[in-house]
């Protein structure tokens, strides 16, 4: 295959975009996208749940979701973090202490209503009090229930929250009780306008989308059933109409944090979709936003465009120095990723910054890589202990334990160094609360479920993290390696740096 050359002008425009899909979607997320098979499988409705780690492109699928339903007609619905606040939500409401008040359902409830409700006002502003087959009823309604009040999604929520919290914790008598919260759980104010919704709905569309629900994540009994209480929402709305659509994203920590929602999950498993990117995907992620960035700025390289994935990565970075790396540059980089599109895309920006910071020509280099690798390597590193701050607070200090270590452990070595961590032996800083009750494998495995350790499941074999494998008997695990992501971070040495996944 014959090597690319690109014009050394090229690099002064050339992008790989942000990392953040709100602000990618402004500059042609959509015509450089990945359609995955998950992407499809959501768009067509059969997944309705999005669950992935951060950066892993949750967000993404939804905001091109989103912009195509709308150029097909669809009315969307988007709650963002400004919709929600679980500060707010656990000073607003009372503890389920205080009396008999389970939140879940009540959150269910309540989710039921704002979602029926904004769906309903949607339709409405479609000057639907000239329609037939049950326009003019929810027109109706609308106008004479929410017409002179303006309530953000929030306020709505808590208002009929408020209202279950008043009959449950309330003076007052049990049947009057029963019945009231009967009427509440049952959605009886719209419950009568669910058959003319469906009647509106058999010729118009409407998708809601909730998305980034770990912002602000503080892991609080209201925060837990928040989010519990929106998944039995989006289940029980989904099987209104086909029109409607509910699609909720989750973190993966989310969802191992709420077990009432583990529950859930097992029940409707058909309606979750995980996302996850294998290296060709990521590889194909890279080139589609090299292809697009020369072609905008001007740069319609015919032999761009008709290149392969590969191709078009040896155009824009040099390959490393012979024993650094596996599989060229692009192995070196994906190596030092947890196959999060945000990180590899954050890593090949860094690298291209620091080409341009020293008037280097293309391909970057293998030392512009090297220069940009710890800074990445110490954001990486702070960012997944900040991911499970709810779980594991102190979790950085935990990592720091690693510092100037080797990067092999045998398995007696490290649990060893594990047992003596949960022991106080060697100091940790606010791990108190979950620390010390951990044994060495139950740390194991926390460890390499947040992407510290890789593990070798056979003598020979590669180091594998739980991005690339989701189960792997760990008990039987008998070598383990710090991910090469935090090498660079923790000063860990170089040697045998071009094993896959460490």
């Amino acid at each position: 295959m014959a090597k690319l050359n690109l014009s050394p002008k090229i690099l002064d425009v050339l992008d790989f975009g942000t990392p953040s899909a709100e602000r990618d979607i402004s500059r042609g997320l959509e015509k450089y996208f990945v359609e995955s098979p998950a992407y499809h499988r959501v768009r067509s409705g059969a997944k309705t749940i999005l669950m992935g780690n951060r950066g892993a492109g949750k967000s993404a699928i939804f905001q091109v979701l989103a912009r195509r339903e709308r150029a097909a007609g669809s009315h969307v619905i988007e709650l963002s973090p400004e919709d929600y606040s679980y500060e707010l939500l656990s000073s607003t409401m009372a503890a389920e202490s205080a009396g008999s008040w389970a939140k879940q359902g009540a959150y269910a409830a309540a989710w039921k209503y704002l979602i029926y409700v904004l769906v309903m006002k949607a339709l409405a502003r479609k000057g639907m009090r000239l329609t037939k087959n049950g326009g003019r009823q929810i027109h109706n309604y609308i106008r004479d229930i929410h017409g002179a009040q303006q309530l953000g999604p929030l306020s709505l929520l808590v208002s009929y929250l408020k209202r279950l919290e008043a009959v449950k914790i309330g003076p007052i008598e049990a049947g009057v009780r029963t019945r009231e919260l009967d009427r509440l759980y049952q959605l009886e104010e719209i419950q009568n306008l669910l058959p003319a919704l469906r009647k509106v709905l058999d010729n118009q569309r409407v998708v809601v989308l909730v998305d980034e629900l770990d912002r602000g994540w503080d892991s609080s009994e209201d925060a837990k059933a928040f989010v519990s209480g929106l998944f039995q929402a989006c289940v029980s709305i989904n099987a209104l109409h086909q029109n409607l659509r509910v699609y909720m994203s989750l973190r993966q920590e989310l969802y191992d944090d709420i077990p009432a929602l583990y529950d859930d999950a097992q029940k409707h498993r058909d309606l979750l979709e995980k996302i996850s990117w294998s290296e060709d995907s990521l590889l194909e992620l890279i080139a589609r936003r090299i292809r697009h960035s020369a072609h905008e700025n001007g740069f319609a390289v015919d032999a761009l465009e008709r290149a392969g994935d590969r191709a078009c990565w040896s155009a824009v970075f040099a390959p490393p120095p012979p024993g650094k790396g596996r599989d060229g540059t692009f192995g070196y980089m994906v190596d030092r990723t947890l196959y999060r599109p945000r990180e590899l895309i954050q890593f090949c920006s860094e690298a291209l910054e620091q080409t341009r910071a020293r008037r280097s020509k293309l391909p970057v280099p293998y030392s512009a890589i090297e220069r940009s690798e710890y800074g990445y390597s110490a954001e990486r590193t702070k960012d997944i202990a900040a991911e499970y701050r709810s779980q594991y607070p102190g979790l950085l200090s935990v990592f720091e334990v690693f510092r100037s270590r080797p990067a092999v452990f045998g398995r007696e070595e490290l649990e060893l160094l594990c047992l003596e961590l949960a022991c106080g032996d060697v100091p940790t800083h606010g791990t108190g609360s979950w620390l010390p009750s951990c044994d060495p494998n139950e740390l194991i495995e926390i460890l390499w479920r947040a992407g510290l350790l890789t593990a070798r499941a056979s003598g020979e074999g590669r180091f594998l993290g739980s991005h690339q494998v989701q189960h792997l008997n760990l008990a039987a695990v008998r070598r383990f390696r710090v991910h090469a992501m935090f090498h660079a971070s923790l000063g860990i040495g170089a040697a045998g740096a071009g094993s896959a996944g460490g």
